[in-house]
């Protein structure tokens, strides 16, 4: 698919299933479990597979979102530098939208790894029902540990706002 200068792809994903947070351990600083590393190179595999390579990637700090990236660029999907984003870590939806809007406009593709509730807010509140039903129907479902939503619009990073996406597509990891 070719597009034009000011077609967007932002990419939401939410960190693989990260192990359960341990008596007196910064909740920052938990790891991936071996399910939640096979569901990350799950989506990579999946990214890769749609012709998804990335411009630009903003990340939370946290250890089990920058292990979701390091697996996902393990598994094939191209990815541009990542940019650890400290405003991701446990954002709401206006937080994450203003990470997105600081986004290189020369960057098509935009991939933001982070957390819920946050990411699956800004999900749902950029698309507001445009796009894919199956897409609208799987994230009414909710937006577990893994999911990734696809969105698409027109214009530059910093005009994107509520309503302004359509969801084309949204995986959840297989079980």
């Amino acid at each position: 698919m070719t597009m034009s200068a000011e077609d967007r792809t932002l990419i939401l994903l939410r960190h693989a299933m990260p192990e359960p947070v341990r008596a007196g351990q910064d909740d920052r600083e938990r790891p991936l479990t071996d399910e939640g590393r096979e569901h990350a190179l799950d989506v990579g595999r999946w990214l890769r597979e749609q012709g998804l390579g990335c411009d630009e990637v903003m990340c939370s700090p946290a250890l089990r979102t920058r292990e979701t990236m390091q697996e996902v660029a393990a598994a094939g999907c191209a990815e541009a530098e990542v940019q650890i984003e400290h405003r991701l870590y446990n954002a709401d939806a206006d937080a994450v939208l203003s990470v997105i809007r600081e986004s290189d406009d020369d960057a098509n593709v935009v991939l933001v790894i982070g957390h819920a509730p946050g990411l699956p807010a800004t999900a749902s509140l950029l698309a507001d029902g445009e796009g894919d039903d199956d897409a609208h129907e799987l994230l009414s479902n909710g937006f577990p540990p893994g999911a990734v939503a696809v969105l698409r619009f027109s214009g530059h990073w910093d005009d994107l706002d509520f309503g302004g996406a359509r969801l084309d597509d949204y995986r959840v990891p297989p079980d």
